[in-house]
């Protein structure tokens, strides 16, 4: 045992990096032949979600049994932090790009449209946001930061909560709090998701705003939406969490799994906070 503490660990070759780009591939072609009407496509993207989910339980299950056999040492930790630290920093430089994007609409290209020099060609568009851009003759309610929007504030922030109070669990070894802080998230999490498709419904059937309703619905519905794709990934992710601590695994010191989701949900949370700010509220 200690000869294999002084090594870093380095795996058996594996095929499931294979296996993940044949999803990858399945899903790319099968989505351009499903835009293009080709009655394949949808059974294509099928395959490559079912090929993904082999591939992901297959690797995950393989790291999980690895984590479990004391395979992995202190210099292996490390890795899988750096590891963790750079896919939320990619992920924080995603949700970037969108905010640029919606800064530069909001500051800089509405006032330039409505501008002077171009009221030859837009000679009735105003600097006003909300706004679907020129030539959008179709009306729209905006989507205001009272009521669910607001709500679903409470609610992730809740979760987060919940979340650092099930991790005191673990690292004092109180498994019950450990699985009821669990449950929580989890629940609070599901019920976010739940109400942002009411208000999606909502917002398509009584305030005629689509993701098609010019830049102001294209932004707020990619903003949103890639935020609930992510509050979905860290449910998932929590779950399989807790399916583990009913297992009986993780322990007061080592629960790096554990950390590195709770760093996801975190990051999840902030991201809302901002977002909210800056496509509900301002």
């Amino acid at each position: 045992m200690n000869q294999q503490a002084s090594r870093y660990f380095v795996p058996e070759p594996s095929h499931y990096p294979l296996v993940g780009s044949s999803a990858l591939f399945l899903l790319a072609s099968g989505a351009v032949l499903w835009m293009n009407k080709f009655a394949a496509g949808p059974y294509i993207v099928l395959a490559g979600f079912a090929v993904l989910l082999f591939m992901l339980f297959g690797w995950f299950g393989r790291v999980i049994d690895e984590s479990e056999g004391g395979k992995y040492n202190r210099q292996v930790d490390v890795s899988f932090r750096w590891g963790m630290s750079w896919f939320i920093f990619s992920e924080v430089m995603f949700f970037a790009a969108f905010f640029g994007a919606l800064f530069y609409i909001r500051v800089l290209a509405v006032p330039d449209l409505a501008s002077a020099e171009q009221q030859l060609l837009w000679p009735d568009f105003k600097a006003d946001w909300p706004s679907a851009g020129p030539k959008f003759a179709e009306q729209f309610t905006p989507m205001g930061a009272a009521g669910i929007p607001l709500v679903n504030t409470l609610l992730l922030l809740s979760s987060g909560a919940t979340l650092t109070w099930a991790h005191w669990g673990l690292v004092a070894a109180k498994r019950g709090q450990l699985k009821i802080g669990l449950m929580l998230t989890i629940a609070l999490g599901l019920l976010f998701l739940s109400l942002q498709i009411y208000e999606y419904v909502h917002a398509y059937q009584e305030l005629n705003l689509k993701l098609t309703t010019g830049v102001y619905g294209s932004t707020f519905f990619m903003l949103t939406g890639f935020h609930g794709l992510h509050v979905t990934i860290g449910a998932t992710m929590l779950l399989v969490i807790l399916f583990r601590v009913l297992a009986g695994h993780f322990k007061p010191d080592h629960h790096f799994a554990f950390e590195a989701v709770a760093w996801y949900w975190h990051f999840v949370d902030v991201v809302w906070l901002f977002l909210f700010v800056v496509v509900y509220w301002l």
